[in-house]
């Protein structure tokens, strides 16, 4: 194939911007799909992603247009997430790109993440399209958005395109512009063979396939491959493109193409997004640069209902790892559950979309942990340790110091509700860093923050404050000492690990009294009364009980001395307290979730 005609774009927004609907467009126009066969979301391939309206994974598709110079063109299109917890897919997609759509909102303006996600497109030096999107709708304001994008982004006016994926209008007007502006994919044929693994799915049949940009050389059907990073060598059984939305086989990868391979890796473990393949007789000097790892920020445990489920659980996990790299996980074990997994994640969402991926792909019915962000310490004895678990926190006596994560948050948010964000930010430990103003009713305002204090409710606490019309981006910036503990939740004077968590020494009042009040509610009633508890080391700091189930037990008295039924209360008495000491509490499912988010 001739080089020159290649383009490999991908599509990168704010959450909610179009970015699906438009590479549905896209396939229409470029007749990859009957109109009579499209439905929404085309290339998200979850039920999960089409129920909730949000792309979770990067989708690759290959695509054949005929231009108006009358030349054949292939396009390397790839659709990305939009929320700051799947900012990992956005990264690696355009890590296998020279193209990048920037799609705005024409109602909405520039947000958070369209800021974050254009400088991250410009970090690896792609050629980025403005689009307006959705200006078939009424409320708009298209002056002011294209204003935010000359200013802001300092885009120039005549390079911004106007469109409606919903209409399909300006659709060939963005194709023609990736011909014209982004660069035909670098990289030598004659090269020792160097490809990007951007991605990787396991078939139950076919074992792993691994999904590569090829930057030198070429992959050829039959060739024995090596992984630089495991070291590993295969032979290439199967080689192909995403053609029509489906795996279409070919005999040749070459350079600037973006495809697939099948080499029966059977091992999930075996494959890296990021790494670098080459062939075994041939072998590449150097691995591939330019491609971001990023840490978990959030950890939190999961554990099968059924202990019988575990290695279940672990073959999971590791098959849920090849198409998420993101996500981390080791074994770990608890005194309530048996035994599970650590596990990170980038955040609160990604962490939902994990436990749903995994109930309903392998049919696993887990219990989730209270999340908590990783921690250093630093002990009496000299000894610096990481601690993501409560169970792992040392004693008060033998730490020296501890320090918390915090980040840069960015707020994008309307002029009016400075001041109530401001606030917001002041209760949940936030330090003022900056104040930008972008355009004439919006501002951008920047506090360094911790992260346990916004993983859970900051963003949507932001959109409940501006009625929908903030937005919020993070980047991790650093550790710094803070004031933490331990809160421990006890059952009737038993301590239960999955509701312990680390917190701020200020907020553990609130927290444990919250805790408390929530479980009183949800935890059933039983035939003897519960206590909790919630305690920092032997100080109890918030109580609660939840009352016995009644029984008459002198229903059957009708008369008599008073001595009979005065014998049958002392009788039930002694019985319910056996049963507090030995009984054992069922604590319901939905209490794992509901303080998930207090």
């Amino acid at each position: 194939m001739d080089k020159s005609l290649i383009r490999n774009f991908c599509i990168i927004a704010h959450i909610d911007h179009g970015k699906s609907t438009l590479a549905d467009r896209i396939l229409e126009k470029t007749s990859v799909i009957d109109r009579r066969n499209i439905r929404e979301q085309m290339l998200d391939d979850m039920d999960l992603e089409r129920e909730r309206g949000i792309t979770i994974k990067a989708s690759a598709v290959r695509i054949e247009y005929k231009a108006k110079d009358a030349k054949n063109y292939v396009f390397n299109l790839i659709d990305t997430p939009g929320h700051v917890d799947f900012t990992y897919e956005v990264s690696k997609s355009i890590a296998a790109c020279e193209g990048a759509l920037l799609l705005v909102d024409a109602s909405q303006g520039i947000e958070a993440q369209t800021v974050a996600n254009f400088y991250l497109a410009c970090e690896h030096k792609l050629v980025v399209i403005p689009i307006i999107n959705k200006i078939d709708l009424a409320s708009i304001d298209l002056p002011k958005v294209r204003k935010q994008l000359v200013e802001i982004l300092k885009f120039k006016d005549e390079e911004i395109i106007l469109a409606s994926a919903k209409e399909g209008r300006g659709i060939e007007e963005i194709l023609e512009r990736v011909i014209e502006v982004v660069p035909a994919p670098s990289g030598d044929p004659c090269l020792p063979l160097q490809a990007l693994v951007f991605d990787s799915v396991f078939d139950n049949y076919r074992g792993v396939i691994v999904y590569v940009r090829v930057v030198n050389g070429k992959i050829t059907k039959g060739v024995t491959v090596r992984m630089m990073q495991t070291k590993t060598d295969y032979k290439i059984e199967e080689l192909g493109v995403i053609k029509d939305l489906k795996l279409s086989s070919v005999d040749e990868l070459a350079s600037g193409e973006v495809g697939y391979f099948i080499a029966n890796i059977r091992a999930a473990v075996d494959v890296a997004v990021g790494d670098t393949v080459t062939t075994a007789n041939n072998p590449a000097s150097a691995v591939l640069t330019g491609y971001k790892r990023l840490k978990p920020l959030v950890f939190c445990g999961i554990y099968p209902v059924n202990s019988g489920d575990f290695t279940n659980l672990r073959e999971s996990l590791e098959k849920l790892k090849l198409s998420d790299a993101s996500f981390v996980h080791e074994p770990e074990s608890s005194t309530s559950f048996g035994y599970g997994f650590r596990c990170g994640f980038l955040g609160l969402l990604h962490m939902e979309i994990v436990q749903e991926r995994l109930e309903r792909e392998y049919n696993l019915n887990l219990v989730i942990t209270t999340p908590n962000v990783a921690y250093k310490l630093k002990k009496r004895n000299g000894e610096f340790i990481e601690v993501d678990n409560p169970a792992k926190f040392p004693q008060p006596s033998e730490i020296e110091e501890i320090e918390e994560p915090y980040v840069k948050a960015a707020i994008l948010i309307p002029t009016d509700s400075l001041s109530s964000i401001c606030e917001m930010a002041k209760d949940k430990r936030g330090l003022y860093a900056a104040t930008e103003y972008m355009g004439e009713n919006r501002v951008r305002v920047t506090f360094d923050m911790p992260l346990a204090e916004i993983i859970v409710d900051f963003y949507d606490k932001i959109k409940s404050v501006t009625r929908g019309y903030g937005s919020l981006d993070y980047e991790f910036e650093g550790y710094f000492p803070s004031d933490i503990v331990r809160l421990e939740i006890l059952i009737n004077k038993k301590i239960c690990d999955a509701f312990s968590c680390l917190v701020h020494k200020e907020k553990a009042y609130l927290k444990g009294r919250a805790l408390v009040d929530k479980l009183k509610e949800l935890i059933p009633r039983q035939l003897f009364e519960v206590s909790i508890q919630a305690a920092i080391g032997s100080q109890i700091i918030a109580a609660e009980s939840v009352r016995p189930v009644g029984k008459n037990v002198t229903a059957k008295c009708y008369g008599g001395d008073i001595t009979r039924k005065r014998k049958l209360w002392e009788k039930q008495k002694e019985g319910k307290k056996r049963m507090k000491q030995f009984g054992s509490v069922e604590i319901p499912q939905e209490a794992f979730l509901a303080v998930l988010k207090l």
